[in-house]
């Protein structure tokens, strides 16, 4: 990239790359030369936005956990209509066709971002947290308006509903979409009315 050229959003622009790679190639091969390459730009675009790779992963993270957040009206405004197995299944496939499952592999392999990550979110993994808080969310609502049972445990539910669709699409070999389905039917079959 010449120099002297202004970038627009270059923070989105090195996310958007960082998550093309990401899905396309795998977390190990999601290096700043890589991201720099999608994105177009040189390798010091990035190092002049942040301090090193790392602190840009842990930006990237919780830029995709602040989407997650913006999904989560989406969801709260599906409570009462369609099916809330239909609901949850869509929300989950979204999420972890996105770029979850690869940062979590990320999280898992670099000791350094886990640290930093760690720092500021003592509780959890960011992505996930916000898709945890989403999913209660979410089957509050409907347990109010009467779609779930008054006894239905939303915290077990909410784990279970993100564990397992985790789990679907980190050992994923083609569309797991029809096996989320099946597995949030089964999950909330005690529980809804």
């Amino acid at each position: 990239m010449p120099t002297g050229i202004a970038l627009r959003d270059v923070r989105a622009q090195l996310f958007d790359a960082a998550e093309r790679v990401l899905l396309r190639d795998g977390p190990s091969a999601l290096t700043s030369r890589a991201v720099t390459t999608e994105a177009g730009v040189a390798k010091g675009v990035l190092h002049r936005h942040f301090t090193d790779f790392d602190d840009f992963l842990a930006a990237l993270i919780e830029d995709r956990s602040a989407r997650v957040a913006a999904q989560a009206d989406e969801l709260l405004a599906a409570a009462g209509t369609g099916t809330v197995a239909g609901n949850l299944t869509t929300v989950l496939t979204s999420l972890f066709t996105s770029v979850a499952v690869g940062v979590m592999s990320l999280i898992i392999f670099r000791d350094e971002l886990r640290v930093r990550l760690k720092a500021s979110h003592p509780n959890g993994i960011p992505l996930l947290s916000a898709a945890g808080t989403m999913i209660a969310s979410y089957l509050l609502a409907e347990r109010s308006q009467g779609r779930l049972s008054p006894s239905a445990d939303i915290d077990a539910l909410g784990l279970a509903l993100i564990g397992s669709g985790h789990l679907l699409f980190a050992a994923r070999s083609g569309d797991p979409s029809l096996e989320v389905s099946r597995v949030v039917a089964g999950i909330l079959a005690g529980s809804l009315r």
